[in-house]
């Protein structure tokens, strides 16, 4: 990453309104890139043994928890409805608690949840497999508004009702996106409404756009090329699109044969870099182009081919969860392998996963089979510093907020919630 770049994400981090080292607000922390806010405290060595502070029971589901104002949030399967929680972080007594809709089910996973929620200032986010999207006061979790993609905007639900052949229902899986006061998502009206974006405070649709079918990777917020922009990786592939009206600014085609693209892209200078396990890993460069922007697919590497597990960005590299349970580093600007690692991953009985945490030069990550490895960022070689259990089977990404680690068990039965200590 260039020098001005670190100056600009540094600067981001500490103007956001109320964003502070012990949060966590949403899907993979502070910007969606798995890196803390700066400032944060950080361990330099993983603890041999570390310490959980406190474990509860919790419902099924994937949604991951977030830490936000000293409240950890989280989404689970509560008799047959999908519920918000807020806890205090300190010693995890119940401050609240919301229903937000009827489960959702699978054949893949438990019923439950599969969408993080998004704190941003005094509100929460939740978004139901169903497609419920509600606003709630972090507070008391009072409901603000609410609206339904399938009921308020025709949208299809990925799986029976788009006509994809072969192509499972997940449910709705994409965070949505806060940018100031408004709110993006990944909606799949094949109306003009396959992305939305809504008023933060009263629900009232500002724009709406496309008509992509929503696949499963959140929309990300990225400057390219100069120009501020949502990016969303949908079914048909890659859009990026104004933030004031959401007109298209450009588009790359990403076509699979059951619309499975998971993965959260990732923003590393002017690249956007995604796929899915069948397409392969998408290298695309964004330039100026007058008053807009060209776009170029410049690479693709299907050796690096990653599923659902979203990568993480440190200094000119990709690191990431292969195709061969592999954990990987891909040099942005070729697509070249650097190395492949395998061996972390073997135990796991079904899809692997991994979620990534990131620091100066090293990366934390935390295994589906409950286990972090502690692991250097570097493109000439793995290089393991260090490893422990922290939990059972899981595919949630944990929040990291001030030394401490907030990890969400549990496969396809009940969970736990952990709270665990990282730093001495």
């Amino acid at each position: 990453m260039k020098s001005h770049q670190v100056l600009l994400f540094a600067l981001m981090f500490l103007s956001a309104p109320g964003l502070r080292g012990e949060d966590w607000p949403q899907w993979r922390g502070p910007l969606r890139t798995g890196h803390p806010v700066v400032g944060a405290r950080l361990p330099t060595a993983l603890p041999i043994e570390p310490k959980t502070i406190w474990r509860i029971k919790i419902g099924e589901g994937f949604a991951s928890p977030v830490v936000a104002g000293g409240k950890v949030i989280y989404f689970d399967n509560q008799a047959g409805q999908e519920t918000l929680h807020a806890l205090n972080a300190t010693d995890h007594r119940e401050l609240w608690r919301a229903d937000v809709d009827e489960v959702f089910r699978d054949d893949q996973g438990p019923p439950g949840p599969r969408c993080t929620p998004v704190v941003e200032g005094d509100l929460v986010f939740a978004q139901s497999g169903l497609g419920e999207l509600q606003c709630l006061r972090l507070a008391d979790g009072q409901r603000v508004w609410r609206v339904n993609f399938r009921k308020d905007f025709g949208a299809a639900f990925l799986g029976e009702d788009s006509k994809i052949p072969g192509a499972a229902e997940h449910g709705y899986t994409a965070a949505p996106l806060v940018d100031g006061e408004r709110v993006i998502a990944c909606v799949g009206g094949t109306n003009g409404a396959g992305i939305v974006c809504f008023e933060k405070r009263t629900g009232r649709v500002l724009w709406k756009s496309q008509d992509d079918l929503a696949a499963y990777a959140a929309p990300m917020l990225a400057t390219l090329a100069g120009v501020r922009q949502a990016v969303c990786l949908t079914v048909t592939g890659l859009v990026g699109l104004t933030l004031a009206d959401g007109k298209p600014l450009w588009r790359v085609p990403i076509k699979t044969s059951y619309g499975r693209n998971a993965s959260t892209p990732v923003i590393a200078d002017d690249w956007v870099v995604a796929g899915s396990y069948q397409a392969g890993l998408l290298g695309v460069k964004l330039a100026a182009d007058g008053p807009g922007v060209k776009v170029e697919s410049v690479w693709t590497n299907k050796a690096a081919a990653i599923n659902f597990s979203s990568p993480i960005v440190v200094g000119r590299h990709l690191y990431g969860l292969g195709p061969a349970k592999n954990l990987i580093c891909v040099e942005i600007a070729t697509g070249r392998l650097k190395w492949s690692k395998e061996g972390y991953f073997n135990s796991s009985p079904n899809t692997p996963h991994a979620a990534f945490i990131g620091w100066g030069n090293r990366i934390l990550v935390c295994t589906d089979v409950g286990q972090l490895l502690l692991m250097a960022a570097d493109p000439a070689g793995f290089r393991e510093l260090g490893r422990a259990q922290v939990c059972g089977f899981n595919w949630c990404n944990p929040a990291y907020a001030d030394g401490r680690l907030y990890v969400r068990d549990g496969l396809k039965t009940t969970g736990n919630l952990f709270f665990v200590e990282l730093l001495p």
